[in-house]
């Protein structure tokens, strides 16, 4: 019974740990002017909020995830004894790859409703667009609302859909978690496994948090079919600043919708 209450436990907060210990190494890597996607200055200039209010409400949105997740393994019972000595490595690998598509699906159409619907982007949305430069540790930084319902019901979703275990959803929401703060870290690095085996990158999401990108590459925080596949495709090149660094450029001009 113990060993149980630990998966749960593990489940709900070991996402959150891994969120502040992998934006901490980015923090540190971000020394490396020549990978940065902006910078340092602009980091400083343009975004419309300071630090101190992304970090509160992170920890804001991670209370009402954990809030959420408790209530979720109890709702659903706890069976990840008797689930992980059952599952083999193939179904734990269509586990992941359900709850993936799952989390994808909802997060593209929640993610550009609020960015069509005026009201909601306005009132709600906008408030993760004041990071006009991307760093690690903002890649939660949303309104209170936002995140319910973005990020914890599509985590839910995931969760309840895909069939995994409390055990399981420690690994998934853990590899979520690290996807989300790469894809916001506002670095290039060389050798970066997310950059190979994902069109879904920093530099991919960099696009859309800037003003000519803001109706296009929704997709988040796996792949890009849905942007693919309903024309909100905005495709980049990676080009040298002037003064050091690297910045992600559109390839192609897009209208305004």
């Amino acid at each position: 019974m113990g060993f149980s209450v630990s998966d749960e436990l593990l489940g709900t907060f070991v996402p959150i740990l891994i969120y502040w210990a992998y934006s901490g190494l980015y923090i540190l890597l971000g020394s490396f002017e020549n990978y940065r996607l902006h910078s340092r200055k602009d980091e400083d200039d343009k975004n419309l909020v300071s630090k101190k209010t992304v970090i509160k409400g992170v920890l804001l949105q991670q209370t009402v995830q954990a809030i959420v997740a408790i209530l979720l393994f109890t709702v659903t019972g706890n069976d990840s004894e008797a689930d992980m000595g059952q599952s083999s490595f193939i179904v734990l690998a269509r586990q992941f790859f359900i709850a993936m598509l799952v989390l994808d699906t909802w997060q593209y159409f929640m993610h550009r409703y609020m960015h069509h619907n005026k009201f909601l982007y306005r009132h709600i949305h906008s408030q993760h667009h004041r990071l006009v430069v991307p760093y690690a540790f903002g890649a939660l930084y949303n309104h209170p609302l936002e995140g319910l319902l973005l990020d914890t019901i599509g985590g839910a979703l995931s969760f309840l859909l895909s069939g995994m275990s409390p055990r399981g959803s420690v690994f998934f929401f853990s590899f979520a978690t690290i996807k989300t703060v790469d894809d916001h870290c506002g670095l290039w690095l060389p050798g970066n496994l997310f950059h190979i085996f994902f069109k879904n990158n920093s530099a991919y999401h960099d696009i859309h948090h800037q003003l000519y990108g803001n109706k296009y590459n929704f997709s988040q925080p796996f792949f890009v079919t849905w942007d693919r596949i309903l024309g909100t495709y905005m495709p980049y090149s990676l080009e040298k600043r002037v003064d050091g660094g690297l910045e992600a450029r559109p390839t192609k001009v897009h209208k305004d919708d």
